[in-house]
């Protein structure tokens, strides 16, 4: 049985730190849930980690559900949040809440994210009062990323750090269950989370967050080239699978792929006993 919002909002009552990552098929669902991850995001990060855009913003509805479904075939006990990319929730409510739907009823996520505030607030009031949970997402928000001139820190000044309490007051009073804050300062981020009576999870939010969440391909090392800083590397993952293929390249050329085992029950085969069926 899945975990539900009220196992999650119940981990913040009694002072559980939350470990959520992001998952984006089948496999890495599945990995992520026997690790012991409650809670696992769809992102639209997909975007750039699996469809190599160098923003989020080109992901599609079909994409998200297509990438969801994955997810939640390879999962049986964890939450899945999936994210509404940009124009699923902007132009109406109306819309909203029908992309909110889709989500979950062909995707079979449990619960959708959306980004902004006090602007995103009667939206995310909608998509609730008709039986959709929704996860909020303040600070930086990378649909935003033209308006907002690049990846920068939010909530640097005291005026930008009221404005992001008002955003999270908000969206809780608006229905939502938990809220992402990322990339604003640690200070800023403890003050919302003593504020609110749900969730907060952070990326790049500092250590005062209910939860954190990372990027699953960020803490495996699967980019060489770039590693968000506020991402750690658990494991040179892009070293280890470059390795590995090396050597599969290396044994295919000397001939000596097979095993042992393998190459002895090939080479007993007999003629009679071979069959293009």
């Amino acid at each position: 049985m899945r975990l539900t919002i009220r196992n999650i909002n119940e981990m913040k009552r009694k002072n559980e730190q939350i470990p959520m990552v992001t998952a984006y098929d089948y496999t890495s669902g599945m990995i992520a849930e026997n690790a012991g991850i409650p809670m696992l995001l769809v992102g639209d990060s997909l975007g750039q980690v699996v469809l190599g855009h160098d923003t989020t913003i080109p992901v599609t509805m079909e994409e998200m559900i297509h990438h969801t479904k994955a997810v939640v075939k390879g999962t049986n006990k964890a939450l899945i949040v999936a994210d509404m990319p940009f124009m699923s929730y902007q132009a109406s409510r109306e819309n909203a809440i029908l992309n909110a739907g889709r989500l979950l009823k062909e995707g079979g996520a449990q619960a959708v994210k959306l980004e902004g505030g006090t602007r995103s607030a009667s939206t995310v009031r909608r998509i609730v009062e008709v039986g959709i949970p929704v996860m909020g997402h303040i600070g930086l928000t990378p649909q935003s990323v033209n308006q907002m001139g690049g990846y920068r820190v939010r909530g640097k000044t005291e005026q930008g750090a009221e404005r992001l309490i008002e955003d999270a007051l908000d969206l809780q009073s608006a229905g939502a269950f938990a809220i992402v804050l990322e990339l604003i300062p640690n200070a800023v981020a403890l003050r919302i989370t003593s504020k609110l009576k749900i969730p907060t999870i952070g990326i790049g939010a500092g250590p005062h967050c209910d939860g954190q969440i990372q990027v699953l391909h960020d803490l495996l090392g699967l980019f060489k080239e770039f590693t968000p800083k506020h991402a750690k590397k658990f494991i040179d993952g892009s070293r280890l699978f470059t390795q590995a293929i090396q050597e599969y390249v290396q044994e295919v050329k000397s001939q000596t792929f097979l095993v042992d085992s393998q190459k002895s029950k090939i080479n007993n085969i007999k003629p009679e006993e071979i069959t293009t069926k």
